[in-house]
Order: C-alpha cells, then structure tokens, then sequence
C-alpha cells in the first residue's frame, strides 16, 4: 500500500499539485434477510481501489480507479490533476486548507468476534428462528428480518507526510412484525425500524440485543395495534424514546450543522440549513437542559459515527453543537474551518467510499444525558397527562430543517404518571426550535444509547453513509400532536 500511495503523491506534485492525498479502501460487506419463513436476500460483496485528491492552481482535483497497477495509479493520478487545472478556470477563490499535523497511525474498531468468521448458514439459522417467532402470533400477516456486516480498511497517505491504517467493523440487524386487517396495516420493529441498531461492534451486538427473546412481544404488539385507538390531536406533553429522539436530532441538529450545507457549497439531495453564521453562539437552540456533541472518539460509544482520522487525516474530536440550550459549533473541514475563525478542522470529512469524494457528514451528533438520575419509568411518572411515543414510523422536514413532522409506529397514552392505553398513528410536528426549547426532562446515562443510522443520504451523486445518536428518553412540553392538527398557536 505504501507503494501505491508512493506512485500517486509522485506523479500528482510532479504534474503540479501543492497538496495531494491517498485513499486505498478495502471494503467487504454481507447482507442477508428472511421474509415470512424464506430467505429473502443473501450476498456477500467486496470492493477494492483507491483516489487521488488534488489541489492544483488554488482548485479541488478528485479522480478514482479499481486499477491497482502502477500505470492505473499513476494515472489516476494524473487525472485528478487535470482536474483541478480545468476547475482553477472557474473558480472564485483559492482553496486554503487550516493546518494540520501529518501522523502515522493504526486503528481497528474494538470488537470480541469477528462478524465475517460467522457462517452465512448460521446466521440464516437465527435469522429464520425469529422469524418463525413473530408469524407464531396469531394475526401476523408479515415478518420480515434482517443482518448486515461490514469491514472497511483503508490506507490513507498525504503528500503532508500523513500514513494511517484503519479498520472499522460494523454490525446491524432487526427485524418487523406486519399486521393486515381490512384496510389497515400496523408494524412494530425491533429494535428499532429501519433495519434494526447498527453499531460499530462484531458479532457480539447479536446476542447483546435479545433478538429471540423479544420476537413474540413484537408480534403481539403489531396485532395489538389493530385494536387500539387512534391517538387524539391537540396539544400534549410528549416523551420519546431514545430510537425517535435518535432520529430527531439527525434531522432537526445533525444536517443543519454541516457547514457545507450553511455556505452553500452543497444543498443537493437534503437541501441547506436555518443555521447562518450569525446565529452561532446567539441563537438559543434549546432549553437549558439540551447538551449535543457531535463526537467520533471511541470513548463516545460505538457509533456509526466512530473513528481514529476523517478523511483528511484529521483526528476524531467531540465539538459542542449545542451547550446548555445555545447553539456553539458545525461540523467542519480543513477547507471550511477558517471561515468560522477556526484554526482546524473538527474532523467531519468522510465518504461512501473510495470512489466517491469525501464530503463534512455527521459523527455520532447525541445529546448527552440528564446529570440528575432519572430512569424512564421515574419520567412517565412525573407526567400527569401527555403521550408516550416510540420507534419511527415516518418523517418529514423543509428543506432547511426547520418545519418537521414524525410519525411512531406505537404510542401510550400517560395520565397521573402511569401509561392507559395503548395509542396507533402517533405523530407529531414542530419547528426546531420551538421543539427543543420545550424539553424539559432528560433521563440519565442508564438510558442511553448509542442508536445507529445507517442509511443516511446527502450529495450528488448520492453517498449513503452511517451516522450514530446517542439520546435517552425526554420530554417535550406543549407539543402539536396528530398530522391534521390545526389547533391556535
């Protein structure tokens, strides 16, 4: 590898880079899923090649290739230079890049077992067991599973003087429960939705999570909602559970914070962002009680989010977004740094992978904990009358992330501090900041959880990538509850 990465920083400052770096990625991932007692899907895929990034002439180059041979780099190489030649025509200013130190550096994601040392076979095995678990429930009409592994190594090299090797290993998986009665479909999932948690974890997160154990109690759940009553409109005190909390930090912290999207350097796929420079340290994002990091440390917790060195070489931070309700930090390049007056990156610029361009994409973006201990049930039972929600359903939210709106798979009345009933069609709506100014109760480290998203979107051509979100349940005072709700302010 330090012979490819040698090929290409050569031939890139010979051709007139004043900066150039190396990825080499080897990436291996397995999919499998069942559905309704069948396999539904099964493979296992590898990709291997590198990229070149270039300044040349005060401009970005970028040019990748699966060709290895010392031609294919050197080539590569080339490419990218002319590149950032052809764009230097058109560009309005030069790229200037904050400083950094140029390490040597290995790391690999803790884990205890290797996910890729387990069988297919023996993964289907458990797989079909839930599955054969949930359809047990008399009323379930689909159940669905699912397990995914990934490995992705790369080698990166800068003509800074930057040699680090990473390894980072990945696990998910979950499953959903279906109940279809005349013209209704309900669904619970385990043990969130959309494919389950992922964590940068091995095999291990299979057996923590209690699949198998939990299967029947999601089946019964999914049919219970056919019966349940709808969940009223009006104005409510809210709790979420940590998975929703999770996903609304994602759209209403995480994207808005991305300093790409606030100058106007990228607004495809998820538009571009309330959050202007003026707004940073002025704006009252939240209640006293919202603490957010955006924090890729391993100490942080095994999110999707973890790792040693971005793709610049920078290396893993924990940036206060959000401190004591008053919005204080972006996410950040080395090219985007100094216009907020900061002398170095935080660390944010990855990518889908080696043939794609690294872009500012969330870490783990969580809000810490209450400091006062407070479990979940201590929390129901401080609420006198308000709606317990959890597991995402759905989501929408404007294309600066400001107006919002979400519906859970699963709801609970709560009056005088105990739950009732059970509710269907929960959802709720909001604007960012209103919403987090009302929380007013957080639950402490006992209920956190590092909550995976692994299919997050941004960019042309789109790159899907994870992101982490540690949250514990809170809640939310005076929320808008019901989609066609259209009570007075």
């Amino acid at each position: 590898m330090k012979d490819i990465a040698a090929w290409a920083l050569n031939v890139a400052i010979m051709r007139g880079a004043s900066y150039a770096d190396v990825r080499v990625a080897d990436d291996r991932s397995r999919a499998l899923s069942t559905k309704n007692g069948k396999v539904g899907g099964a493979s296992d895929s590898e990709s291997f090649g590198v990229s070149v990034r270039v300044i040349a002439d005060g401009a970005w180059g970028f040019a990748a290739s699966d060709d290895l041979s010392k031609a294919g780099v050197e080539a590569t190489a080339a490419w990218a230079v002319e590149i950032a030649k052809a764009s230097a025509r058109v560009k309005l200013l030069d790229v200037r890049l904050a400083a950094e130190k140029a390490v040597t550096a290995e790391w690999t994601t803790p884990f205890k077992v290797d996910p890729f040392t387990t069988s297919v076979e023996e993964n289907l095995e458990l797989l079909l067991k839930i599955d054969a678990e949930l359809r047990a429930v008399a009323g379930v009409t689909l159940a669905e599973t699912n397990m995914n592994f990934r490995r992705e190594e790369q080698w990166f090299a800068s003509s800074e003087g930057a040699d680090i090797h990473q390894t980072k290993y990945t696990t998910g998986v979950g499953y959903a429960a279906h109940a279809f009665a005349g013209n209704e479909i309900q669904k619970r999932s385990y043990p969130t939705s959309y494919g389950g948690q992922w964590q940068n974890k091995g095999y291990e997160l299979v057996g923590e999570l209690k699949l198998l154990e939990n299967a029947r109690r999601v089946g019964e759940e999914a049919v219970a909602l056919l019966g349940a009553e709808q969940c009223p409109e009006g104005k409510f005190d809210v709790v979420l559970d940590g998975s929703q909390l999770g996903l609304q930090i994602h759209e209403s912290v995480g994207h808005p914070i991305e300093l790409d999207r606030v100058l106007g350097m990228e607004a495809n796929f998820a538009g571009t962002s309330f959050l202007t420079l003026d707004k940073l340290r002025t704006l009252r994002y939240g209640s006293e009680l919202v603490n957010v990091v955006a924090d890729a440390r391993q100490e942080h917790g095994p999110g999707l989010g973890t790792f040693a060195f971005d793709e610049e070489g920078v290396p893993a931070q924990s940036t206060p977004i959000i401190t004591n309700g008053l919005f204080t930090g972006y996410l950040s390049s080395r090219e985007t740094a100094p216009t907020i007056g900061l002398a170095r990156s935080g660390g944010t610029l990855r990518a889908e992978g080696w043939n794609r361009l690294p872009i500012i994409r969330m870490t783990n973006v969580s809000i810490l904990p209450g400091e006062k201990p407070l479990s979940f049930e201590q929390l129901i039972g401080d609420t006198d009358d308000g709606i317990y929600m959890e597991t995402n359903r759905s989501w929408s939210i404007d294309d600066k992330r400001y107006n919002f709106q979400f519906g859970c798979e699963m709801g609970w009345e709560i009056k005088r501090g105990k739950r009732v009933r059970m509710l269907k069609n929960p959802s709720y709506s909001g604007i960012t900041t209103e919403f987090w100014n009302a929380m007013d109760a957080i639950c402490s480290r006992e209920e956190w959880v590092v909550w995976g998203i692994p299919h997050c979107g941004k960019g042309q051509p789109q790159q899907v990538m994870g992101t982490g979100h540690g949250a514990s349940p809170a809640r939310f005072r005076g929320v808008k509850v019901g989609s066609a709700y259209r009570g007075s302010e």
